[in-house]
């Protein structure tokens, strides 16, 4: 049994229906704990009755510590906050042999065990952003991705979440200072903070996402979409849809990509068209017990605004380009 556990609120609540679907369609038995980060989640996913789910209220999951310095955090940087504490909860709750954190708007397009796989004798597994070069952030927002991670429940993995927990509750804020930012830069030293203890996932099928697809060549054989990164090829495990977003045209609810410029693989758009038929679908599921769901929507002004800045940069790369 894989065990994975994620947090959302309503805005994320039709992309964390879409991640849970995406897990059914894989051929191992998994349970996914769901943190609801506000009543209206709470109410929906509990009315859904997920077979393979268990939901947690916001009020289980607050200790003392998160409740403290919750006011001084914005809603984005008090998820981050919490990130470590679902885990934590999660491991020693249901007495889980390990639990692999997972972003509520990345969707598996294949098997995770092939992920999974890479943690071998090691107690904690990392994903790294694997930037293409001209999104390389890096230096300033780290080299992994707190988007996949799987935490043993042993003494070294509870070792290192504990110290995870301990430095985002000191200091987690979307912002860059002396050399942090959010829950992720204190990721940068593990492999020498933790040396013998934690594994860097080498399978690059597992992690793709809008700022690295320009670095990958996509395939398909035999209906499965694939990448290959210098010259091996890896099966699509998941995609991160970060910054997707979502907007109704004519009353049918539709998806953008959002403002990065993407590989130009016809593939690209098979796998936000398969996503926009997921979240449609979750937005069916939550209708059903909420006719008049709408959150987590963009109005067309917006769209519109990200297309344009969209447009602007690609001018700007090509004028850097062409004066060189």
């Amino acid at each position: 049994m894989n065990n994975f556990c994620t947090l959302f609120d309503s805005f994320y609540l039709l992309k964390g229906l879409a991640l849970y679907n995406s897990l059914l369609r894989q051929p191992e038995p998994f349970h996914l704990y769901i943190f609801a980060f506000d009543d209206r989640s709470f109410g929906i996913l509990t009315r859904l009755n997920l077979a393979h789910a268990t939901i947690i209220p916001l009020s289980e999951l607050e200790d003392e510590r998160l409740k403290a310095v919750k006011p001084g955090r914005t809603k984005g940087e008090y998820c981050w906050t919490s990130t470590t504490s679902t885990i934590l909860y999660c491991l020693k709750k249901f007495n889980l042999a390990s639990c692999t954190y997972i972003d509520a708007d990345i969707f598996f397009f294949g098997s995770p065990q092939a992920a999974l796989d890479q943690i071998g004798d090691k107690s904690v597994l990392m994903t790294e952003h694997h930037y293409a070069p001209e999104y390389d952030q890096s230096a300033l927002s780290g080299k992994y991705c707190v988007q996949f991670m799987t935490f043993k429940n042993n003494a070294e993995g509870l070792k290192i979440l504990n110290w995870w927990k301990d430095r985002v509750i000191e200091w987690c804020f979307s912002r860059r200072e002396d050399g942090k930012f959010g829950d992720q830069k204190y990721l940068d030293d593990w492999t020498t903070r933790f040396a013998g203890l934690v594994a860097e996932s080498k399978y690059w099928g597992a992690g793709v996402a809008p700022w690295n697809t320009r670095r990958f060549e996509f395939l398909k054989q035999d209906g499965i979409i694939k990448v290959r990164e210098s010259g091996e090829v890896f099966n699509l495990v998941f995609y991160h849809f970060h910054d997707s977003q979502l907007y109704f045209l004519f009353n049918k609810l539709k998806i953008y990509q959002g403002s990065y410029v993407f590989n130009p693989s016809p593939l690209i758009k098979e796998i936000y068209a398969a996503y926009g038929k997921a979240i449609n679908e979750s937005w069916q599921m939550v209708r059903s017990v909420d006719p008049d769901f709408r959150a987590g929507t963009f109005s067309l002004n917006h769209i519109f605004e990200v297309k344009v800045r969209k447009i602007i940069f690609r001018l700007k790369r090509k004028i850097k380009k062409l004066s060189k």
